[in-house]
């Protein structure tokens, strides 16, 4: 997951974070900081949607149970041929 989101970003939201707790923010820092988080949930929720779009889950006995809207999905894009 971590691969698609830029670790400039993390980096600066840490900074943010860590200034917040120490010194405080102050407006134009708190706006950047509400900013870079809701780019952070974006680019996170597009990655784990990818992640459970691509996966495959099976029993113990090796009959595919993936769900039918993941299957669904899966097929209107082209990565299964069920």
């Amino acid at each position: 997951m971590s691969g698609q989101i830029p670790q400039k970003l993390i980096k600066r939201i840490n900074e943010l974070a860590h200034k917040k707790k120490t010194v405080g923010l102050s407006k134009s820092e708190q706006a950047e900081q509400k900013s870079l988080r809701e780019t952070y949930l974006a680019l996170f929720r597009k990655s784990f949607r990818s992640d459970v779009e691509m996966m495959r889950v099976f029993n113990k006995a090796g009959q595919e149970v993936t769900p039918e809207k993941v299957r669904k999905i899966q097929k209107q894009k082209g990565l299964r041929d069920d």
